[in-house]
């Protein structure tokens, strides 16, 4: 093995010997099987090449270490390479080859086995040979894989493997989550190619059970549970039985393809504070006879929807309402990358998100081994499941999309049995996607192939590369750095603030590149603390206020460049104060039920349509604008007085302002600015009518948005957009209206509504109200070009009927 840059804790108890010997597929388990993890040959390849049969190969590579890993002992990429070792098939497992295809129909030799070779992945495409005839191939870095391998095998001594890997990772389409050729200083890591989970084989009999699907019925109090099985004949049956510890609680027969309902009465349901699980034995028979055994578990849970009290729909657990409290879980390790060094390793990260008081994990765009997902099912935690991502950057070609869907529908069926697992994610920030109507089919694909648990059409909608809200799934999900994002639901679907936070700390000697980076650094493990609990205060805001259902942090470890974690990416320090961490976490789970009453109500503010400040700008000289209608007169700063649409205006050359000298807005309440506005150019500037400063960030900007070349009235991060591009040298009627009671963001043009966006949550300021700029970073920008005339500020949210009375040149 290689040096590792950074070891964590068992890093040196990694060994030819023991390279995760565990059991690797803990739902589907059978007595017999035999572990080939280990010490394999390898060897890089070009394109093409023939298989390397009956020639050893020059190096050794500890599988199932990525090939880039330190715990490999071959620590670089390869586009192609070649794997190869020998077993022997242990003679009492009594495997033996079927002579025809109607012996093998028959049952073949009586008492004989099939040997069957499992993957439990390969990144990325595999093709596998036994004795030189090729057994399995395979597409897709994230998806197990198996081969009966029986009428490939010799009558005796020992079996050649060899296993042929292209991976080319980002140099295509091909899912990869965060693995990149050249990782960056920034989100995106090294790369893991090759066989990265564990490779084993086992003798099954020739009509043996190949799948469970299991959905539990809390209404009814059963498992429906479906036993897929090879070779199956006419006279084949299902015995399953369902067992508390050494208690049989049902027993139930029924056909192998065909949903058996087993009785699970008063029923344990399983929660992260109960996690509890039910044994189960599945016995395949023909004529009587049984021919496969297989144990499996499950636990008796439901994932669902409902309105609480506050009227808002949100998320619920077993009928009861439950606020996920999530971090964002990447699964990288600086020994092993893709690969824990060992299964405590692998349970070590879920069991600190325990200890922190969280209840959820999301595991961001990677999927992990089976082993993983059975830890969180033991110790409690719900599971986000993300779908790995294509690379940033363009739109994917049509053969890319359809084997990104293929890959998606084979991860869902894979992980459908997790009790933990109670959410699909099929993209991220619009990272990859090709077309918003498409990923609204997808999520409805994912929902019609999983009806059980809820899909997140697109974390990240309203972020990034995302294409924008296709309406689907269940769940509208957004990310803000360091936020909390505050979505609101709808009707429909609940809200979620999909990643949030990422607060980070340098530690001395923990780092990947020696220095880190992150959303907002600090200097200190107390300040670190302090920051994550004052976030998390703000996260109880928004579960109370605006109904949002989850909060995922970022993250659970540091990554690479990325030091934003609770640990460092060795594991080997606490970064913040665990104990208040667990305290906020705990408190917003409990406080976050839907028991309020929602946003209370602003009042119904300033009768009129004056508003309580009003800006004619007739005055047609001078440095003073007046407030016609309350005290705040504006100071005019390099701009020059024009002809407006009723009287006069002020006309602004891209360095001017109108500052009204004190905050006409209360931005923490409902609100409605109105102005005529006319452009001189269009281009891809930003370019704000009226704003109000915060020392950071305007708290909003009525403004023409650069990156749309539309109209918006616009939060840092959220914009509701005009659907046309304004024309320059033409008068506008913009009116931006922030409703505190309903959490929407409003704007119209021309006295008709253009766009809306939930803002639940909205940023105050005690600044100065502007007008012809913005601010950004506490700094002046956005600087006008063009001319705004009769400016007005209400201390209300105006209805639609008033706005079409104002948007008319003498509209009083």
């Amino acid at each position: 093995m290689g040096d590792a840059r950074l070891p964590t804790p068992w890093t040196d108890q990694v060994s030819p010997d023991n390279a995760l010997p565990e059991y690797p597929r803990p739902q589907l388990t059978r007595p017999q099987w035999q572990n080939l993890n280990g010490v394999w040959e390898f060897a890089g390849a070009a394109a093409g090449d023939a298989p390397p049969f009956g020639q050893p190969l020059g190096e050794r590579i500890l599988v199932p270490y990525p090939a880039e890993s330190a715990l490999s002992g071959i620590q670089r990429h390869e586009d192609n390479m070649w794997y190869r070792r020998t077993f022997e098939v242990p003679a009492d497992w009594k495997v033996a080859a079927e002579k025809n295809p109607a012996e093998r129909a028959a049952g073949g030799e009586a008492g004989a086995n099939r040997l069957k070779l499992n993957f439990g992945a390969v990144d990325y495409d595999a093709v596998v040979y036994v004795n030189g005839t090729e057994v399995a191939t395979h597409r897709g870095g994230f998806g197990a894989f198996s081969a009966d391998v029986t009428d490939a095998l010799t009558d005796s001594g020992p079996q050649e493997i060899v296993v042929g890997v292209e991976d080319r990772t980002d140099a295509t389409w091909q899912p990869v989550g965060k693995q990149r050729n050249v990782p960056d200083r920034g989100i995106f890591y090294e790369g893991a190619s090759g066989i990265w989970q564990t490779v084993w084989m086992e003798p099954v009999a020739a009509a043996s059970v190949d799948d469970l699907g299991m959905v539990p019925d809390l209404e009814t109090s059963t498992l429906g549970l479906t036993v897929n099985a090879a070779n199956a004949g006419e006279a084949t049956t299902v015995e399953a039985v369902v067992k508390d510890g050494d208690t049989v609680v049902s027993a139930t027969e029924g056909k192998p393809g065909e949903q058996l309902d087993l009785p699970v009465p008063e029923a344990k349901l399983w929660s992260p504070d109960s996690p509890f699980l039910y044994d189960l034995e599945v016995v395949l028979k023909d004529g009587g006879e049984a021919t496969d055994t297989v144990t499996s578990y499950f636990g008796m849970r439901e994932i669902g929807t409902t309105t609480g009290a506050d009227g808002k729909l949100r998320m619920t657990l077993n009928g009861e309402i439950l606020f996920h409290m999530s971090t964002l879980d990447q699964g990288y390790w600086p020994d092993g990358i893709y690969t824990a060094p060992t299964d405590e390793a692998l349970k070590f990260d879920l069991e600190q998100h325990k200890e922190l008081g969280f209840n959820t994990v999301r595991k961001h765009i990677k999927t992990e081994p089976d082993r993983w997902y059975h830890h969180a099912d033991k110790l409690g935690l719900l599971v986000w499941q993300d779908m790995p991502a294509m690379k940033t950057g363009g739109r994917p070609p049509v053969d890319a999309q359809q084997q990104f869907e293929t890959e998606l529908d084979e991860i869902v069926a894979e992980k459908k049995n997790w009790t933990s697992v109670i959410g699909w994610v099929p993209f991220n920030e619009g990272w990859g996607e090709w077309s918003k109507d498409d990923s609204g089919r997808i999520a409805d694909e994912v929902k019609a192939q999983d009806p059980s648990r809820l899909v997140n059409a697109h974390s990240g909608v309203n972020c990034c590369d995302s294409l924008g809200d296709s309406g689907k799934g269940d769940v509208i999900d957004w990310h803000q750095y360091t936020g909390p994002a505050t979505p609101t639901p709808d009707a429909n679907r609940v809200a979620m603030d999909g990643e949030h936070g990422g607060y980070g700390l340098e530690v001395e000697g923990h780092m990947w590149f020696g220095e880190g980076g992150a959303y907002e650094m600090v200097p200190d493990k107390p300040t670190l603390t302090s920051r994550y609990v004052e976030n998390q205060q703000a996260v109880l805001g928004a579960a109370q206020s605006c109904g949002i259902s989850g909060a995922i942090y970022t993250q659970i470890t540091d990554v690479e460049h990325e030091v934003n974690g609770f640990f460092t990416y060795d594991r080997q320090v606490e970064k913040m104060d665990f104990a208040q961490v667990r305290a906020i976490n705990e408190q917003i789970i409990a406080e976050s039920d839907g028991s309020g009453t929602g946003a209370p109500d602003p009042g119904p503010g300033t009768p009129g349509l004056q508003g309580v400040n009003a800006y004619p700008f007739d005055e047609g000289t001078g440095t003073t604008a007046a407030d016609a209608a309350g005290g705040a007169d504006a100071t005019l700063t390099n701009a020059e007085w024009a002809e407006g649409v009723d009287g006069g205006a002020v006309s602004f050359a891209g360095d001017g302002q109108a500052d009204a000298g004190a905050p006409l807005v209360d931005t923490a309440g409902s609100y409605t600015v109105s102005a005529w506005a006319k452009l001189d150019e269009t281009g891809t500037a930003f370019q704000t009518v009226a704003s109000q400063d915060s020392g950071n960030a305007s708290a909003f900007f009525l403004q023409y948005s650069g990156a749309d070349e539309r109209w918006a009235m616009s939060f840092v991060g959220q914009r509701a957009l005009s659907p046309e591009k304004p024309e320059p040298g033409r008068w506008y009627h913009l009116t931006g209206v922030r409703d505190a009671k309903a959490g929407t963001l409003d704007l119209y043009v021309d006295g008709q509504k253009a766009a809306t966006t939930s803002t639940c949550a909205a940023p105050e300021a005690t600044g100065s109200t502007v007008v012809g700029r913005g601010e950004f970073g506490g700094e002046p920008v956005d600087y006008l070009r063009g001319d705004v005339d009769d400016v007005r500020v209400f201390d209300r949210a105006l209805p639609p009927e008033e706005i079409a009375q104002l948007a008319t040149p003498s509209g009083e």
